[in-house]
């Protein structure tokens, strides 16, 4: 016998609720994929920029780090399972895997300057359910990744400059 528990009555419909979860598990799978390409960048680099790199890697994985379980916590507060297993963060992720071969370091920064960009758009798409939902607490959580995907890819793209 399953013990069957109440909808949830916090003032949003769960046909919103459930679209914003979707994208949120598409913002967790993007999340986790730049987590995991910046660690093994952090781990592969190589050449003249390899401390400054290895150094401002660590800050950013580590960074990426802490906002999964934000994320996947949202997820769980508006009533659905977060994904949690690289086969679905594979399926749900717009971003790439890190290639097999470590690339030289600026093209290191060149991908990752890619993924925080791409990052920050997908965020910036679930704002816009979040937003038509009313949902203020999502908002935030995707407005402070937005800043941060944005801010890392400017001081990323700042490294590319000739």
């Amino acid at each position: 016998m399953t013990k069957k528990t109440k909808p949830l009555q916090m003032g949003i419909s769960e046909a919103h609720r459930k679209a914003i979860s979707q994208g949120l598990s598409r913002l967790l799978a993007d999340t986790y994929t730049l987590y995991l390409t910046t660690h093994n960048f952090h781990w592969n680099v190589t050449g003249p920029q390899f401390n400054t790199l290895h150094t401002m890697f660590m800050g950013q994985y580590t960074e990426l780090w802490n906002a999964v379980d934000p994320i996947a916590e949202r997820i769980r507060a508006l009533g659905f399972p977060a994904p949690g297993s690289y086969a679905a963060f594979g399926k749900l992720s717009v971003l790439p895997d890190a290639p097999a071969t470590p690339p030289q370091a600026q093209h290191m920064v060149e991908l990752l300057t890619q993924g925080h960009e791409r990052v920050a758009a997908t965020a910036r798409d679930v704002f816009k359910l979040a937003d038509a939902a009313n949902d203020q607490p999502t908002a935030d959580l995707l407005t402070q990744r937005m800043d941060i995907h944005e801010k890392t890819a400017w001081m990323l793209r700042a490294l590319l400059e000739k």
